[in-house]
């Protein structure tokens, strides 16, 4: 009755069902890669989302057949600046990314972009990056539809270069619950910075540069406690530097340079122990430097330029040893160089230039392995140089003492005839030896005739430590008689 089956029977029969396992592993791959299409019209997206999408970019670029070129933008037909996530429980994609930049080179942005409404279509949208955008028809940032509850899942806001971005910051930017990053800058913003922005809790880094910000930076920027990045340079902010922002202890940059803060800087800004970099320079901050910044000890760059300080240098700067620059350019510093500048061996950049510091140049500086540039022209520095001559030949021009009369070297260059030479600008300084300064090692600045102060260089630099360039050189002809003397006496 019943049919015995050998080995040889139950081949087909596995073989049929090892290829159905196969091709039901084959659908499961390509229904969670997305290749399989929906129900609806073959759309991987929800209708809404999409055609949300094709309204978006119809008003930013400047390709008016963009929905055509990419039907499916999130699978077959994708664009550089959409990206797309699955949603695993549906397998349908939903934006979350949509970038639109000088690196994306075609379509770029027409002169009458603006972002539409149906921005609000996209809910899932993480990122938006619009980057040289709105440059021709003004857009007021108030009007753009970003800051309501939709936009809940938006982590990264960069609204960079866009010279017609113009408006205030809507305290509704508080609703952006999510926000890691909000990058505002080089736009035309005005108006002061809402308190409101210190209810972004995950905010990480916040860049409001290159604006026409106004008012005081508010005391709520320091309910940011997870902030790393605060860079609000380059606009007119007033007042004081607010004490709260020693509270972000996760701050590893602060630029708040060229506007116009007043006062002292706060003592709070010491318990900021990650902090890498710190420029305040082009305010009108006062002195004197607050030893609480001895804390510091993961400072890598203190800029101060132009900031009337009027202080001394404070001990505790040569035991930051991690700095790198250090640049206090035109800040009416006193006193002498502090010879425990010679600890900073990582020290590439030391810009002293237009201060009244007096006194010697410690030898010490000439052993710094990592230097690279160091400026202490226009001050009151006097004696004898004592710089190796490997450092000196190392720094080259980037080496300048200009301006300081009481200030001398027997050092010279190794070959000062040629026009390619890169002597270092301290080789206008006289020799100690010559008719000028005859007894230079044993008489102060005080002690030497005004007469016979030397003028061999007439020029104006800049400095600016961020901006700093080489200038040509004016050398003012010595007079015949002063000349005559040099070639009797100085032989």
């Amino acid at each position: 009755m019943f049919q015995t089956l050998s080995v040889k029977d139950f081949v087909p029969l596995l073989s049929m069902a090892f290829l159905s396992l196969v091709l039901v592993g084959f659908l499961v791959f390509l229904a969670a890669n997305g290749v399989m299409c929906s129900d609806t019209d073959g759309v991987d997206m929800e209708e809404e989302e999409l055609f949300g999408l094709f309204e978006v970019m119809g008003s930013l670029l400047d390709d008016p057949t963009w929905a055509q070129m990419h039907p499916q933008p999130c699978t077959e037909t994708p664009w550089p600046g959409v990206e797309c996530e699955l949603l695993e429980e549906t397998f349908i994609f939903h934006v979350t990314k949509i970038h639109v930049g000088p690196d994306v080179i075609t379509p770029s942005c027409k002169t009458s972009a603006k972002i539409s409404e149906s921005l609000l279509k996209l809910p899932y949208l993480k990122t938006l990056s619009l980057i040289n955008c709105f440059t021709v028809s003004l857009v007021s940032l108030s009007t753009v539809p970003l800051f309501g509850a939709h936009l809940s899942f938006l982590e990264h806001l960069a609204l960079e270069s866009n010279p017609s971005l113009s408006g205030e910051i809507p305290s509704t930017i508080s609703n952006l619950k999510n926000l890691k990053i909000l990058c505002l800058s080089q736009n035309n913003l005005s108006g002061e910075i809402p308190k409101e922005i210190g209810g972004l809790a995950y905010l990480q880094h916040l860049d409001l540069s290159h604006n026409n910000l106004t008012g005081s930076i508010p005391e709520e920027i320091g309910n940011l406690e997870r902030l790393a990045i605060l860079d609000i340079s380059w606009n007119s902010l007033q007042e004081v530097v607010p004490t709260s922002t020693g509270g972000l202890q996760f701050l590893e940059k602060i630029d708040l340079s060229s506007n116009k803060l007043q006062g002292r800087l706060p003592q709070e800004l010491g318990k900021l122990k990650r902090l890498v970099l710190l420029d305040l320079s082009y305010n009108s901050l006062t002195g004197p430097i607050p030893e609480n910044l001895s804390g510091l000890q993961q400072l890598q760059y203190l800029i101060m330029d132009a900031n009337p300080l009027n202080a001394s240098f404070p001990s505790f700067i040569g035991s930051l040893i991690k700095l790198r620059v250090l640049s206090f350019s035109g800040c009416g510093l006193t006193g002498p160089i502090l010879a425990t500048f010679s600890n900073l061996t990582n020290l590439t950049g030391l810009f002293l230039d237009n201060n009244s510091l007096n006194g010697t140049v410690p030898p010490e500086l000439g052993t710094l392995p990592s230097m690279n540039a160091l400026n202490f022209s226009r001050n009151q520095l006097s004696g004898e140089l004592l710089f190796p001559q490997d450092f000196i030949r190392r720094l080259g021009k980037r080496l300048d003492i200009r301006e300081n009369n009481g200030l001398c070297s027997n050092q010279e260059a190794e070959d000062t005839n040629t026009s390619t030479s890169s002597s270092s600008r301290f080789l206008e300084n006289p020799s100690c030896s010559s008719a000028m300064f005859p007894a230079a090692s044993n008489k102060t600045v005080a002690e030497k005739s005004p007469d016979m102060k030397p003028k061999l260089y007439n020029g104006n630099k800049s400095s600016n430590a961020r901006h700093r360039h080489d200038e040509n050189k004016e050398f003012v002809l010595l007079p015949p008689v002063l000349m005559l003397l040099l070639l009797l006496f100085g032989s």
